[in-house]
This record gives C-alpha cells, structure tokens and sequence, in this order.
C-alpha cells in the first residue's frame, strides 16, 4: 500500500505525498 501511494504522491508532485499515502492506508 505504501508503494501505491508513494507513487501517487510523486505524480502529483510531491505536494500530496503524505495524502496519497495516508488515503492508501486508509482504503
């Protein structure tokens, strides 16, 4: 799940890193 979320986080641009992983543990 982190991995999923890392790579979300750098596609957005770095800004949403800690979003993107929180929402993947969440889900």
């Amino acid at each position: 799940a982190l991995e999923k979320g890392l790579r979300f986080a750098i596609r957005e641009g770095g800004h949403t890193v800690g979003a993107g992983a929180v929402t993947e543990i969440i889900e």
